[in-house]
């Protein structure tokens, strides 16, 4: 009986799904050199399917490079996003940082299959084409923390090292205690909310969702998410003031929101193939760096997650809020924790 109720409820779920992408669709994507798209100005790989992903590259030559590092961005970014650590001390280490766009961000092509795997194995071929070698370093700074996640359970022999800075968390991730993800849920913005469960309970509906003006949708891609620590107050403001926000969110988004910031919520906030709670201790070392006054992400949560992984080097930094790149000297720390005795 449980099996033909298990059978009943599969098919109505497609059936379901069905109906809602013939009542909203998707919009239609904005793809990078297509007649009508946004031009190729980026260096790009060809992946095995076909893709294409974008990259940009700071630091040293790869040529001289002693270490090889990717860098995976946040929500709004792009690979012309990386860490803040100075380029004497990258010239000084022989560091080599790859930046590139996730699937349907900037001008890297869409993939209507990502997942928390995707994005690893996305990484994995990135590093293979430009030479990194069997073992490369990772840093993912806010959401894309998630693709630092992947990698430890997918590609965990190719990884030298990771740094995780501010990592998002997905408040449905089994393991939390659901009073404790509750309550710290309950005190996010309600567009938030409403966001993160559409996300996670209808996803598919999540684009037409998101574009309605009259519904709570997410602060992030608004810009106007509440930061309790003063430094990263004032340089929202300000990138809202000057029009830099709107310029970022145009770049990061111009293949299509649907396929860049949309596709990154449900991935993130969906329902994960695995819990990281439940990971077991990879051969490298990993670090997380938190703002205590993070106003994105919740310290309460990252602190029960590193408790529960006592594998995890954990950095708390009082005053310290999302916006890492504020922080006076904070790269070069992230960038020589990363490296640890193998820069010496």
């Amino acid at each position: 009986m449980a099996s033909i109720t298990s059978i009943l409820l599969s098919i109505l779920g497609s059936v379901a799904q069905s109906l809602i992408n013939f009542l909203i669709p998707p919009p239609p994507t904005n793809i990078c050199g297509s007649e009508g798209g946004p031009p190729i100005t980026a260096k790009r790989i060809q992946l095995k399917d076909g893709r294409y992903l974008a990259y940009a590259e700071y630091g040293v030559n790869k040529a001289h490079a002693k270490f090889n590092i990717i860098f995976c961005h946040g929500f709004t970014g792009t690979r012309l996003d990386t860490f803040n650590a100075s380029q004497d001390l990258m010239e000084e280490l022989g560091v080599y940082i790859v930046g590139f766009d996730r699937a349907g961000y900037g001008e890297s092509d869409p993939d209507p299959n990502r997942s928390v795997q995707s994005t690893a194995l996305d990484i994995e071929e990135l590093a293979d084409a430009l030479g990194c070698g069997p073992k490369f370093y990772l840093i993912g700074h806010s959401i894309g923390g998630h693709a630092v996640w992947g990698a430890i359970k997918y590609i965990p022999d190719r990884i030298a090292a990771a740094v995780l800075t501010a990592p998002v968390i997905n408040y449905r991730w089994p393991r939390f205690p659901k009073k404790l993800s509750r309550e710290v849920y309950r005190k996010q913005q309600l567009g938030d909310q409403w966001s993160l469960r559409i996300a996670y309970y209808m996803p598919s509906i999540l684009h037409w969702w998101s574009e309605q003006s009259w519904l709570p949708t997410s602060t992030a891609i608004k810009g106007t998410t509440p930061r309790s620590n003063k430094a990263d107050a004032e340089i929202t403001k300000s990138k809202l003031d000057d029009g830099s926000f709107e310029k970022r969110i145009y770049r990061a988004s111009q293949q299509g929101k649907y396929e860049s910031f949309y596709r990154e919520m449900k991935v993130m906030f969906g329902k994960w193939e695995f819990d990281p709670m439940d990971l077991t201790e990879p051969p490298f070392p990993v670090h997380i760096f938190q703002g205590a006054e993070d106003g994105l992400v919740p310290v309460t949560l990252q602190r029960y997650l590193t408790d529960q992984l006592s594998w995890i080097n954990y950095h708390e930094l009082s005053g310290t809020g999302h916006n890492f790149n504020a922080v006076p000297g904070l790269g070069n720390e992230v960038l020589k924790t990363l490296l640890g005795e193998a820069s010496n």
